[in-house]
């Protein structure tokens, strides 16, 4: 079997934290994962989406500085770790763990770019290949990057997975907000931090749910703290950010229903392709053949319809002037890593 296709892809995310039992009830409530002991080692807590493993939980190892925060880890696939991380190291990255085996879940490696932000790489044992489409409820949609020198960061990762940059959007005093991806597919954000925000660089992931304002309602109603309050994205979306009650920071995101729909006019074009293929036999019942076609011209208008709702969506969000980009499409998450 050919091996699936995981350089650049987000196929991991893995929560470090003091307080698993607390973790596993605010993630359950918030996005709807159902948590499981992992067998090939039970103190691991493994989040399942409808699709399957997305994330997990784990204690912050004791070998590791005692005042160290609860934080999400995002790991990036790669089929040569080693190199990988040779490679990062000589664009003036660093190892923070080095490659090593884990049963059950492949090779990996923890590393920090050369601004300062960890991340991971792994090449998984086994993985889901990509599905086209909105991502699934429940699966990471986004990731963004808040460091400081994004152009800088962006060469670095993009020499590494091959990301492109898809979009350079003009925040004002913001700045630019690079979002990046690869075969077409947007992947996340980077952007240079405010002066404000005391945090070293980092990433952020974003999880698909329901919606924004009712996730991030029961976030604070279960102990979490404001970082961001529900607003809307280009594209019709709306976000929302918030530290965990560990302290942890962490994202939500929801589609407009246009966008979450959006493979279903495709699909539905098949049936109006039908009406072309039953107008063979026009010898025989011309007026009936030509009355088929266009009595079933009427649902090709629903696509259109959606396409007005999109435009308004987008005008809205343009008028009020929010600065970040909906994600459009999620990378899948690394299965391999808890299903043995």
């Amino acid at each position: 079997m050919e091996a699936v296709d995981v350089r650049g892809r987000f196929v991991w995310h893995e929560l470090m934290t003091r307080d698993v039992a607390g973790a596993k009830k605010f993630y359950a409530k918030l996005i709807g994962w159902k948590t499981m002991p992992w067998p090939l080692d039970p103190s691991y807590t493994v989040c399942h989406a409808d699709i399957g493993p997305t994330a997990g939980i784990m204690e912050i190892p004791p070998d590791l500085p005692a005042d160290m925060p609860s934080h999400w880890v995002q790991y990036i696939g790669t089929r040569d770790v080693d190199g990988t991380a040779d490679a990062a190291v000589r664009a003036g990255g660093s190892v923070l763990k080095a490659p090593s085996d884990m049963q059950g879940a492949g090779r990996y490696a923890v590393l920090k770019d050369p601004q300062g932000a960890p991340f991971a790489i792994i090449d998984p044992e086994n993985a889901r290949p990509e599905a086209s489409g909105p991502p699934p409820l429940a699966t990471f949609s986004w990731h963004e990057l808040a460091t400081t020198d994004n152009e800088a960061a962006f060469a670095f990762y993009s020499a590494l997975f091959g990301w492109d940059a898809m979009q350079r959007m003009d925040m004002g005093p913001g700045g630019v907000y690079l979002i990046f991806g690869q075969n077409g597919v947007q992947r996340g954000g980077i952007y240079n931090k405010p002066a404000h925000y005391q945090a070293p660089p980092n990433w952020l992931p974003y999880a698909r749910v329901a919606s924004a304002d009712k996730g991030f309602a029961l976030a604070m109603d279960s102990g979490a703290a404001e970082r961001i309050a529900p607003m809307d994205v280009p594209g019709g979306g709306r976000i929302a950010a918030m530290a965990d009650p560990s302290g942890a920071s962490f994202a939500i995101h929801s589609m407009p229903a246009a966008a979450a729909s959006a493979p279903k006019p495709k699909a539905s074009a098949k049936p109006t392709a039908k009406p072309k293929a039953k107008a063979k036999p026009k010898t025989k019942a011309k007026p009936k053949t030509k009355a088929k076609p266009k009595a079933k011209a009427k649902p090709a208008k629903k696509p259109a319809a959606k396409k007005k709702v999109v435009r308004k969506a987008a005008k809205k969000v343009a008028r009020k002037g929010a600065r970040k980009p909906a994600p459009k499409k999620k990378s899948k998450s690394k299965a391999s890593r808890r299903k043995k």
